[in-house]
């Protein structure tokens, strides 16, 4: 009897132990919420949100329009971590619209999927490669600048531009929440699938018009494609909680053909997450691209919206900096 009262509390204490094990608690910025510990060598995190603004008068003396904007913003993220290889998968999208008098117009539009394959050789530092695509959802128009007949023009649509950029290097990642990577090895391919957003600005009367003998996107009249094969890129990425309640996630991107120094191409993305409950957050977001494919001028989007969140990350936390595999971003 002796013995089986033994084995029944043996037989407790390791169930217990495995039920504690089956889950694991992870932050969602303040809140925590209860997740099944993902046994393979996946990491996998979630964060997307609605933005809705809306405003309408009647017989309002001090004027103004009638408008509805709404938007949404998705940011996902796989990390496989097994020994000294990873393999990071990060998606960045984002569509919104906003309705004036009936027009209704796009406020932001971004597609950009990035995929690192690394393998560490010292403890900082990790060979890689890369593929980075980016394009948009929908086609984008210009309202001003344009003939008195005319009230908009097509600049960009699907795949045009898009570009993809394959890249190999060196990383170096001295935190869990940034990563530096150097590829002196980065050639690039832009795509262009609709010749209806070739346009060229009128030189007397500065208007906008279509024009189909006119380089667009750095693609030549006639073809749908670019190559730029010896080229340089620098990409810097950061990831961190400045508070409790506080996300920042900034990426910038340099890349340049070596036979071109003097047209480099600079990219920075910026969100800013400001978390005010479980479900609600306030987002800043900034995009500044230069870029003389694209425009002679600095470009810049800039988005600040409060809205619906939904956020969940199975990301284990990192051990301490003795271990060999931390810093890997």
């Amino acid at each position: 009897m002796k013995n089986v009262v033994c084995l029944l509390i043996s037989w407790f204490c390791v169930t217990q132990v495995k039920a504690q094990d089956s889950t694991r608690v992870t932050t969602n910025f303040k809140d925590t919420v209860a997740v099944k510990i993902d046994t393979s060598y996946w990491q996998r995190s979630f964060s997307g949100g609605v933005n809705f603004n809306q405003a309408s008068f009647s017989n309002w003396s001090g004027g103004g329009v009638n408008s509805i904007a709404v938007g949404g913003v998705i940011a996902a993220r796989a990390l496989y971590e097994k020994g000294k290889t990873s393999w990071d998968n990060t998606a960045d999208l984002q569509l919104g619209y906003v309705t004036q008098l009936g027009n209704t117009r796009k406020a932001a539009d971004q597609i950009i999927l990035i995929s690192v394959l690394g393998h560490q050789i010292a403890p900082k530092w990790d060979v890689f490669i890369s593929g980075t695509f980016n394009t948009f959802f929908a086609a984008g128009y210009r309202y001003d600048k344009l003939p008195t007949d005319q009230t908009s023009l097509k600049v960009s649509n699907f795949f045009a531009p898009a570009q993809l950029t394959f890249a190999a290097g060196l990383a170096y990642k001295p935190t869990d929440w940034f990563a530096l990577r150097l590829s002196p090895i980065a050639p690039r391919f832009t795509f262009l699938a609709d010749q209806s957003v070739r346009v060229r600005q009128d030189a007397i009367t500065g208007n906008y018009v279509f024009d189909p003998t006119q380089k667009a996107y750095g693609v030549d009249p006639g073809k749908s494609s670019r190559t730029e094969w010896l080229a340089f890129q620098l990409q810097a990425v950061l990831n961190k909680n400045l508070s409790e309640n506080v996300l920042l996630n900034a990426r910038y991107q340099l890349f340049t053909e070596y036979s071109k120094l003097d047209n480099i191409n600079h990219r920075l993305d910026l969100i800013l997450t400001a978390k005010v409950s479980r479900y609600l957050n306030t987002t800043f977001g900034l995009i500044a691209l230069y870029n003389k494919d694209f425009s002679a001028s600095l470009q810049i989007q800039q988005t600040l919206a409060i809205g619906l969140s939904y956020n969940l990350s199975s990301f284990r936390k990192k051990k301490e900096k003795t271990d060999p595999t931390s810093g890997r971003f």
